[in-house]
């Protein structure tokens, strides 16, 4: 099946590059100008990917890519900026962004992001492993070493959260956005709280410790 990319992005002529660009390599392609027809896209036909500026009009794209993960936590994103700082960065990947490609770009080292992120979201698409650690989106079952964990549907969110992002660190911002989509009523240390209640499940009585705190960034799970 054709994977089916949005492409939102204000300026005419990039726009209309990458479109072609997608096209020439068998991608279905939806594009659009700004943030409010963007969310309008993926709430009418939901994208495969979406490809994301974020100088746009009307509604940054920061701020599309906060409604984005309301609507849809596991729809990748990847923007596409002049900005290539490393606080701003980190801010759109603490938002809630997958990834991110700096202008001017290469055309292959975007298609190869897109095809990488488009992969893994369909390798991990119903049963996730870490090691021993199994969680069947599906069925929504966890076990470990065969046996059931039993756990809450939020312990089940964050669960999945860090499994698709296996080896990776995450920032309690991160998981917020994701997980808890970053209410100014959730106060950061809720992770905290949620990270505990997963290690006395997943890790307590097993040698192998799965679930990791970097100190003062956040967490990671690995194998």
């Amino acid at each position: 099946m054709t994977s089916k990319i949005l492409v939102v992005e204000d300026d005419k002529g990039l726009q209309k590059y990458l479109k072609e660009l997608l096209l020439d390599n068998q991608y279905s392609v939806q594009a659009v100008s700004d943030g409010i027809q963007a969310l309008d896209a993926i709430d009418k036909t939901p994208p495969d990917l979406v490809v994301l500026d974020l100088g746009l009009p009307n509604m940054s794209g920061e701020s599309v890519i906060i409604e984005v993960r309301k609507q849809n936590p596991a729809l990748p994103v990847i923007i596409l900026t002049a900005k290539d700082s490393i606080s701003d960065i980190v801010q759109v990947l603490n938002m809630g962004a997958d990834d991110y490609i700096t202008k001017p770009f290469v055309a292959d080292e975007l298609l190869a992001r897109i095809k990488t992120k488009l992969r893994q979201d369909k390798l991990s698409d119903t049963t996730l492993k870490v090691g021993d650690l199994e969680l069947d989106k599906q069925a929504l079952e966890v076990r470990r070493g065969g046996k059931t964990i039993q756990l809450t549907p939020q312990e089940f969110k964050l669960l999945e959260y860090l499994m698709r992002n296996s080896g990776r660190l995450l920032t309690r911002e991160m998981i917020l956005n994701r997980v808890w989509f970053y209410s100014q009523d959730i106060e950061t240390r809720v992770v905290d709280v949620y990270m505990g209640y997963l290690r006395k499940k997943i890790d307590n009585g097993s040698q192998k410790k799965l679930l990791h705190s970097v100190r003062g960034f956040g967490y990671m799970i690995k194998d």
